[in-house]
């Protein structure tokens, strides 16, 4: 016991130093970002830029496997940069850029180990193995790695094609189901790592289900295919708003899927290998008062695009009636909860069917009706 308290007090240092370290690297990482694309960017950029260093380096003291993945992340992609050479057409005769690194290749690496992270949960769900648990959840990370380095070479490549096509890639449906996947991912993995407890399988469910659409529309509809910006996504307000949106998403995908194991926990056969119910209602409600809050604050920064583009902060266009009904049914759940004590089972239900309502306004509005907002159509 004595050796074990010493050897966890002589490592703290070390970790301690490795956190500042890694917030070093970011303040180092804006400065160069800033000397080197500050011609691209106006003042609200910059200012965006340099509110990610205490933000992301706030968020990865605290939790290291964030920290881990943005080191990840941002040096792969530099790698994946480096090979370019100021070239596109490289990503077609590089062999490591072809098969494992340009944005494409790394995407699809992404929807590859989501699968075979599912299964692999599932199976150490049913065989009790925690092995294939924590294979599960390496595969997990290694695909949240090469989502966000898919993203950023991405980034990279739209510059590529010209100055006035490049756009940070959060603006088609291809760019945000792999938002989705990635903040889903890591909302779930957050969770994991404090509580030690695993719901992998039914998590990743609602993340290969995105997957499996996302690899649709990319076959079928090349999708993937990097094309300039519509006029009324080319503003700065897209770079906040949209990730915002897509936190909560995210949120309200983990809240549901939540849901489905809490229900299973009433069969034998599930019970015993899942969390107590106590547990899993009280991440429901985490998830939905996360997600609530980061769509409220994305619908407001929406509200305010809308006024400069089109010079009212609301028209009851279907995107924005949509948005209003998804915030109306959270905001109900919550009060439910937290005002009258509702319990149990039904918000599960209310949790599952609140999905459906949100999956209809992010993706059915943009595919089936008209509108303002009408930049996804199939």
């Amino acid at each position: 016991m004595e050796l074990a308290q010493k050897q966890a007090a002589g490592f703290e240092p070390r970790r301690r130093w490795l956190d500042w370290a890694y917030i070093c690297m970011l303040a180092l990482g804006a400065v160069y970002a800033w000397q080197r694309y500050s011609g691209f960017m106006d003042v609200y950029e910059v200012g965006v830029l340099f509110l990610a260093v205490p933000v992301f380096g706030t968020l990865g003291w605290h939790w290291r496997g964030l920290r881990n993945l943005v080191v990840a992340a941002g040096l792969v992609a530099l790698w994946a940069i480096s090979l370019y050479h100021q070239d596109l057409a490289r990503a077609d005769q590089v062999f490591l850029l072809k098969y494992l690194v340009s944005s494409q290749s790394a995407i699809l690496w992404m929807c590859a180990l989501f699968f075979m992270a599912t299964a692999s949960y599932w199976a150490g769900f049913f065989a009790r193995s925690d092995f294939a648990c924590a294979a599960g959840r390496g595969l997990a990370w290694a695909a949240v790695v090469m989502g966000f380095t898919g993203l950023l070479v991405r980034w990279y490549e739209s510059y590529l094609i010209g100055p006035d096509i490049g756009h940070i890639p959060v603006s088609n449906l291809y760019e945000v189901f792999v938002l989705f996947s990635l903040i889903t991912a890591l909302l779930y993995l957050y969770y994991e790592s404090r509580y030690a407890q695993s719901l992998g399988g039914f998590v990743l469910l609602a993340i290969s289900a995105a997957i499996g659409f996302l690899l649709w529309y990319t076959f079928d509809r090349g999708a993937h295919e990097i094309q300039p910006l519509v006029p009324a996504l080319q503003s700065w307000w897209m770079k906040i708003h949209v990730p915002a949106n897509f936190i909560g998403y995210g949120a309200f995908a983990l809240s549901a899927m939540v849901g489905v194991a809490y229900l299973s926990a009433g069969s034998p056969t599930f019970a015993a290998r899942l969390p107590g119910r106590e547990e899993l209602e009280d991440l429901m409600y985490r998830s939905i008062a996360v997600g609530f809050a980061f769509f409220t604050v994305a619908t407001i920064l929406g509200a305010l695009w809308a006024a400069e583009a089109w010079g009212s902060y609301w028209q009851w266009d279907p995107k924005e009636t949509w948005a209003l009904i998804v915030w109306l049914n959270y905001a109900a759940w919550l009060h439910m909860r937290l005002v009258k004590g509702l319990r149990g089972p039904m918000l599960a239900w209310w949790a599952i069917i609140g999905l459906l309502v949100t999956a209809f306004a992010f993706l059915g509005v943009n595919m089936f009706l008209s509108g303002l907002h009408s930049y996804g159509q199939l």
